[in-house]
């Protein structure tokens, strides 16, 4: 029995590709996705329609020569010849040409469709977008559980703001039952109290991978969703219309994560930078008191009661000086007057005009004696004299 190694077998199958006629030369029709341009400038993408797909490759001296814009989704003809490439075992096109047929594809045709319909119906307004908590206390995922995306977005929520708790609605994100699945995991996080936001993610992937993104139903349960929505889909170069209904896009779902939650260093920087503020006006105000106050204190020492009770206490012994030498004064004035008019009074009292030999006569009724016509004959008499007092009888 021969055998044959597996070079061997590609390289017999390499050149039966090469003796056909048809494959040297030969255009393809089909509709473009997973287009890369290498650092070298040749093109790598595929071509497909509703039955099959072909590899392509397009070296940099004939993708120079293209004159049309080649995107995925695009509808296109692609002229080279088909061969096989042994490293790989892969038959592929090599294309020497490409022309446009005059369309998109039907998948990217039915994207614009259906983009256009919701546009129209308003669900793509910027005023109809929920804005999302800045501080979210419990984030929900819509994305299947053995998804690089739903770990992506764990560990990012870990690293920037491990404060959130997070809580996977499991789906599928890829395939016929993805759309039904994906309304479901969005229901069952409206219907819990304590979601604030909600994150739908997966991973890139062709046109065909993330078409379940694109599905009416998702869009319009992305809609209607009462909790804000952020879609991570893909890669930053893919656009679903989930990402158009969404009340936030992000290029990836890791991305995703990074707009749900603050940074917790970015926070506690800023915490650093307040209080550093706050110690700063705190200084300043106080070194602004403390001006004042002095300048209160300087000022307090021209107003300051205790000086104001000095000044008084200065005009009461003032005036006390004064009223005690005027009272003085006064006392030695009086003193002087009263002396003097003792002194008048004295020579001027019967006492001492007595003692000088004079004498007061009264009747016996005490009617004072002043001429010899207010008596009679043997009418009695009382003689007042300085020390003693005489009763006399009128004889003439």
């Amino acid at each position: 029995m021969q055998t044959f190694s597996v070079g061997e077998i590609t390289s017999y199958i390499h050149e039966l590709f090469d003796a056909d006629d048809v494959l040297a030369d030969v255009w393809v029709r089909g509709e473009v996705s997973n287009l890369t341009v290498a650092r070298s400038g040749h093109w790598y993408f595929t071509i497909k329609d509703a039955d099959a797909q072909l590899r392509c490759v397009m070296f940099r001296g004939a993708a120079r020569s293209v004159r049309i814009d080649v995107g995925a989704g695009d509808e296109i003809l692609a002229r080279g010849r088909v061969s096989v490439y042994e490293a790989r075992g892969e038959y592929q096109l090599y294309a020497r040409s490409i022309e446009a047929v005059g369309g998109i594809g039907d998948l990217h045709r039915q994207f614009e469709a259906l983009k256009a319909k919701l546009d129209a119906e308003g669900l793509f307004d910027p005023a109809r977008k929920q804005p999302i908590p800045a501080f979210p206390v419990r984030i929900g995922v819509a994305t299947s559980s053995t998804a690089a995306a739903w770990h992506d977005i764990q560990n990012v929520l870990r690293r920037r703001f491990p404060l959130a708790e997070v809580v996977l609605s499991p789906t599928l994100v890829q395939g016929m039952e993805a759309p039904a699945q994906i309304v479901m995991a969005l229901e069952r996080l409206n219907r819990r109290a304590d979601i604030d936001t909600i994150i739908i993610a997966r991973g890139g992937g062709s046109l065909e991978d993330l078409w379940g993104f694109n599905d009416e139903r998702v869009a319009r349960a992305v809609a209607s969703s009462r909790i804000p929505v952020i879609s991570g889909i893909g890669h930053e170069i893919d656009f679903t219309i989930v990402d158009f209904v969404a009340d936030l896009r992000a290029p990836t779902p890791s991305a995703a994560a990074e707009l749900a939650t603050p940074n917790r260093d970015d926070l506690l920087l800023d915490l650093d930078r307040l209080r550093a503020r706050l110690a700063g006006l705190l200084g300043n105000s106080l070194a602004e008191h403390s001006r004042d106050l002095g300048q209160a204190q300087s000022a307090l020492r021209f107003f300051s009661p205790r000086k104001m009770i000095a000044a008084a206490q200065r005009d009461v012994a003032d005036g006390r000086l004064r009223l005690s030498r005027a009272a003085a004064l006064k006392l030695e004035r009086l003193g002087d007057r009263l002396a003097s008019e003792t002194n008048a009074l004295e020579a001027a009292s019967p006492e001492h005009i007595l003692a000088r030999g004079y004498a007061l006569v009264t009747d016996e009724s005490g009617a004072l004696i002043r001429e010899a016509a207010q008596v009679s004959r043997d009418q009695r008499l009382n003689v007042q004299l300085s020390r003693d007092r005489i009763r006399v009888r009128v004889d003439d």
